[in-house]
């Protein structure tokens, strides 16, 4: 019997992308405002430093990644200097601007009716910060209490504590089909991804549901709660 839905955070139900935009955005008006030598740094140089390195250290903890790109940054100014006042106005920026989907308070309103909900992310996206204070059950976060990142099974095994209720009764739903998908299947948890961009899913995976939008989430997880086991062949 399905109990428990736990979400991904950022993509899934927080539209990340125009925050952490609008937080380059501002890093760049302020360098150019610190020195001449910055006007040759663009947007797209502040989203290859976050690239690179994310590629490099992927498992650490997300502030310590985003204060390793714009340290990158500001090293193609000399700003080194500034970094602690810009990582502030970053943050501050991308939280100013982080908000939720349309979809996502509906549907968990919906939801929140017959399943207990529960938040989970790898990211720095704190509900109270995020426009959804109050909406969950637990939260967890990793790198808190020694939770690894996704797809750690380790974090997998955390919701699963939080949620108080044996692995089978937990749906995960996420936008990413490695880390929220085939991870959480692999730990025993069902599985349902989130394709809000209409992308193919590859040969060989198989998530438990499949949805496009949070409105049609509710009606997928009665079906799934009247399953008697589980289907990994079964995409919605």
């Amino acid at each position: 019997m399905l109990t428990t839905i736990v979400f991904d955070a950022d993509e899934t139900l927080i539209d990340l992308r125009p925050a952490v935009t609008g937080g380059l955005v501002a890093v760049l008006e302020e360098m150019r405002q610190l020195t001449p030598a910055a006007a040759d740094v663009s947007l797209a140089d502040l989203e290859a430093d976050w690239a690179v390195v994310f590629g490099e250290s992927p498992a650490a903890p997300i502030i310590e990644i985003r204060r390793a790109a714009l340290t990158r940054s500001l090293s193609r100014a000399g700003l080194d200097a500034h970094l602690d006042a810009i990582a502030a106005l970053f943050f501050a920026r991308r939280f100013a601007l982080t908000r939720p989907f349309p979809d996502v308070q509906p549907a968990l309103a919906l939801l929140r009716d017959r399943w207990t909900l529960g938040f989970a992310t790898n990211g720095n996206s704190r509900t109270e910060r995020c426009g959804l204070a109050g909406e969950f059950a637990f939260e967890l976060y990793a790198h808190e209490n020694g939770v690894p990142k996704k797809p750690a099974p380790e974090f997998y095994a955390a919701v699963v504590d939080a949620a108080g209720v044996p692995a089978s009764r937990v749906v995960y739903v996420g936008d990413s089909l490695d880390h929220d998908v085939v991870a959480a299947q692999r730990a025993g948890l069902r599985a349902v991804w989130l394709n809000r961009l209409a992308l193919p899913c590859p040969a060989g995976v198989f998530p438990d549901g499949q949805v496009s939008t949070m409105a049609e989430l509710p009606s997928l997880l009665a079906d799934l709660a009247g399953e008697s086991s589980p289907d990994r062949s079964r995409v919605s």
